[in-house]
């Protein structure tokens, strides 16, 4: 008994020890973390509080807490954080239709997040980009292929769409029981895609069939079956109110869906409710609408109008609290208030980041993302000991081209003539040229060289002034000559005694012509650059100014010395800064098609890239405006020198770098090969070439449709979904959805299914995938589902099951697929959700049912099958 007695005593001391070493109870691990949340904003004035529900909240220094940056980017890779590994880009991935692949993906990107994240704060640095909280990923439906931003998703499919969401999601926020990894987000809440130029004005209203059945089941999947902690409201309106305060959505989102996360608006969304959409009058009701409506946290700058909104009643500290603690809560999950060595994600080493196996991992996804579309007479695979290759085409050796937007930068990244150069034999000559522009007005760009600028004082290179603030402020602390404005400083800074995000340089110097002709400019800097060029007529310090010149495009004269001032502004890491040009080319189109002939064969590679299409850019050009498009084709530049390479005879490999689907007509009818590979991150050159040169099968499928041209869609703002994507378009397509080439061949046999199923039943299906070929390869195995005759119109087809599987050459696998009850489900003539009783066919092969003959039944084919759900109509959640 007296032992007992001690133990007792013994752990009630402890337990005392331990509750004494914090001065607060939030500061306690031990405690219930909801328990820990109320504790610390119990202690919170109103003003406190108002500031923790902006983005970038500020530091509570009486209670130890630090600052928070909540803004942080990893759409295919961590961005904008210094070097990281590149993966392809969304939509890219979404071709190798591998749920299992992005599973690895994503974590490997959380791996290399955790690792940035711990390092800046052991460096005393909390700032944008340095988090926790990632705003990835977009799983907005790509309902029409005009949208500039339709890249960054998962393509046109709510199924698919929302089970490679679920796996990014998964990834990124890891498996432990007490701890996040990181925060998803899935954005944008959820009836937004494009136009871009209108997309912080339009309304959008459409069926509840549209809404139920097409825009809301990835965001569903998403929260219910991934536990996504965080969704991003769009910019848009929903039925009249800011999608960004929509009770409608909210309440599907936190009452149906059981959301206990927080929302956050998009980048301004909320200052939009009053200066656009015009719904209230000021930034003080914009923020309390917001806020009680369910928007917990405002990227922007709205919310601290939230003490104004408070002095007139708009809303009171019980409705702003409410958020405060989902925020608090969710830094809590995230271990950032507990010793690291209690996290386990904490111990992740930052050797961790842009590892050999990550580039490995990066060429693995880049291989599986690859569409074979064409290969006629199998021109493909090349051989590697051709005597001659010609690699063309503006995007054949752009490295800005590898990856779509919200990217981190590699610090190896292969273009497609690398790849093809590191392929073929040591005999095998590879010959280049661009080619042609990627449009008209859009050269391809590279840095300025030394011998091409001046020091005022008539030295090679340009004189920077490096100053320990980023406002030029004072004296600079340093200055030198730099051969040129070529720089990615990484997470660092041009020198140790400089701050991340707290310095800024001048450059200035003349700029020689070395020819007469066209330049055009442009900067490629993180965050800020201005670059201003003037005329003049001599040097010297009485030197005389006569106008600035246009910094993105200028007729320049051969040996005359122009006036060039560069000044750059740093307020975070990943600091880069590089002043590009583009000098006059000449007859690039003869260039190439001289250098075609040369060539036994040619790789032309053409299509898109991020200075084309994106979020609401400022480009117009021919086919594009605003980040949007408006033609499907490719750029006339690039029609014109795919013509003329044809013409010469050769055989002709055409590779597509793209993020969103070309109507390719002509090639598909002259081209013998044609591939595409997206965006496809830091190895996309090293994989292309193990595809044209056989090293690897591909079987890749289009995550969306290909239509023969803009002309066969509805009007881009027209929300609805009758003539869009594969579900509801009722014409002939270039390349259907689902859609994709292989080396080898394979035969779908022995389909089964149970011919009645009873409501609310699964319904198990499996079938058996042979390689009939004579090549290892991939398949991905498609389940298709019709319904003959429902009370409502449906689809024409939807997919609702795929897996990618590898079958060596003469092996047999059987696949099989359980569908749940919800995924037989209409929503009805009165907005209900059901399962009807009724005949169902089912489609599964290595593409969708009904393209025979025309698409690549060459290589895979369908089988079908039909079941009966029987009993009385049952409603479903």
């Amino acid at each position: 008994m007296k032992n007992l007695f001690l133990i007792f005593a013994f752990v009630a001391a402890m337990g005392l020890k331990t509750r004494a070493q914090y001065k607060y109870p939030f500061q306690n691990p031990d405690l219930p973390v909801e328990q820990r949340v109320d504790d610390l904003v119990s202690r919170l004035t109103v003003e406190e509080k108002i500031a923790q529900t902006v983005y970038n909240s500020p530091a509570i220094d009486r209670l130890a807490i630090p600052k928070y940056n909540w803004w942080n980017e990893c759409l295919h890779g961590v961005a904008r954080a210094g070097y990281a590994t590149v993966f392809p880009q969304s939509i890219s991935i979404a071709a190798s239709w591998n749920a299992e692949l992005v599973n690895r993906v994503a974590t490997v990107i959380s791996d290399e997040a955790r690792a940035k994240h711990h390092d800046f704060v052991r460096r005393g640095e909390r700032g944008i980009y340095q988090g926790l909280t990632f705003w990835s990923p977009n799983i907005n439906i790509f309902r029409d292929p005009r949208w500039g931003r339709g890249h960054e998703t998962y393509g046109e499919d709510p199924f698919l769409t929302g089970q490679l969401g679920k796996e990014f999601v998964l990834g990124l926020q890891g498996g432990d029981s007490d701890y996040l990894k990181l925060v998803a987000t899935a954005k944008h809440y959820a009836v937004h895609s494009g136009p871009e130029p209108l997309r912080h004005e339009f309304d959008v209203d459409v069926s509840e069939r549209d809404l139920h059945e097409t825009y809301l089941p990835a965001f569903r999947t998403l929260v219910v079956e991934g536990g996504a902690y965080s969704v991003m409201g769009a910019y848009n309106r929903f039925r009249g109110e800011p999608a960004c305060a929509s009770t409608e959505l909210f309440d599907i989102l936190r009452n149906k869906w059981k959301f206990d996360g927080y929302i956050v608006s998009d980048c301004g969304a909320i200052s939009d409710f009053w200066k656009y959409h015009k719904i209230v009058p000021d930034a003080a009701s914009a923020a309390a609408m917001a806020v009680k409506a369910g928007c917990d946290l405002n990227c922007g700058d709205t919310y601290p109008a939230l003490g104004e909104a408070m002095e007139k009643g708009l809303i009171n500290e019980a409705e702003l609290d409410v958020a405060v603690k989902r925020l608090f809560l969710a830094r809590f999950k995230l271990g950032m208030f507990d010793p690291e060595e209690r996290v386990p994600y904490a111990q992740i080493p930052y050797s961790v980041n842009n590892n050999p196996a990550h580039d490995r991992l990066a060429r693995e996804a880049a291989r599986e993302s690859i569409v074979l579309l064409k290969n006629a007479g199998q021109t493909l695979p090349l051989s590697k000991n051709l005597k001659s290759i010609a690699v063309i085409g503006p995007n054949a050796n752009d490295v800005q081209s590898l990856w779509g937007n919200y990217n981190g930068i590699p610090t190896n990244p292969v273009t497609v003539l690398n790849g093809i150069k590191n392929k073929v034999e040591p005999n095998t000559k590879v010959l280049y040229a661009q080619g042609s522009d990627l449009a008209e007005g859009i050269p391809a760009m590279e840095p300025i060289p030394s011998i091409c600028l001046e020091t005022p004082d008539g030295r090679q290179g340009i004189r920077g002034e490096y100053f320990a603030n980023n406002n030029f402020e004072g004296e600079p602390l340093f200055s030198q000559i730099d051969d040129n404005i070529d720089f990615i400083w990484d997470i660092g800074t041009p020198d140790p005694r400089l701050e991340t995000g707290n310095f800024s340089i001048r450059w200035t110097g003349y700029l020689v012509a070395p020819k007469t002709g066209t330049y055009y400019f442009t900067d490629w800097a993180k965050p800020y650059m201005k670059v201003t060029f003037h005329e003049s007529s001599k040097m010297g310090g009485n030197r005389e100014h006569h106008g600035t010149i246009n910094p993105k495009k200028a007729d320049l004269t051969a040996g005359e010395k122009y006036l060039v001032e560069v000044e750059y502004r740093n307020y975070y890491g990943d600091a880069t800064a590089k002043l590009l040009w583009s000098t006059p080319q000449g007859n690039l189109l003869e260039k190439a098609v001289k250098t075609a002939e040369k060539a036994d064969a040619v790789v032309l590679v053409l299509g898109l890239n991020e200075r084309l299409e994106g979020e609401e850019m400022k480009v117009e050009v021919e086919g594009f405006s605003g980040g949007d498009r408006t033609s499907l084709d490719l750029p006339k530049t690039q029609s014109e020198l795919m013509q003329a390479i044809a013409a010469t005879g050769k055989p002709v490999v055409l590779v597509l770098i793209n993020g969103s689907a070309l109507s390719i007509n002509w090639a598909a009818e002259n081209v013998p090969a044609i591939l595409t590979a997206g965006y496809p991150g830091q190895q996309g050159g090293n994989a292309i070439a193990d595809v044209i040169f056989g090293d690897y099968n591909p079987a890749g499928r289009l995550p969306v449709t290909y239509y023969k041209s803009v002309e066969q869609l509805p009007d881009f703002e027209n929300y609805d979904m009758e003539g869009r994507t594969y579900r509801y378009f009722r014409q002939e397509p270039l390349y259907p959805f689902g859609f994709g080439l292989s080396y080898t061949t394979f035969a779908y046999s022995n389909l089964k299914l149970s011919s009645n199923v009873g409501m609310n039943e699964p319904v198990t299906v499996s079938v058996d995938v042979t390689n009939t070929g004579d090549r290892d390869g991939d398949e991905v195995v498609q389940l298709y589902l019709t319904d003959e005759k429902a009370s409502t119109p449906r689809p024409i087809r939807q997919l609702e099951g795929f897996k990618r599987i590898h079958l060596k050459k003469g092996e047999t696998k059987t696949v099989s697929f359980t569908l749940k009850p919800r995924q037989l489900s209409i929503i009805n003539k009165k907005d209900q959700r059901v399962v009807e009783p009724g005949w169902f066919t089912i489609a599964l092969g290595g593409e969708q049912p009904g393209f025979d003959g025309r698409t690549n039944a060459e290589t895979t084919t369908t089988v079908s099958g039909r079941f009966q759900v029987t009993g009385k109509t049952t409603m479903i959640e």
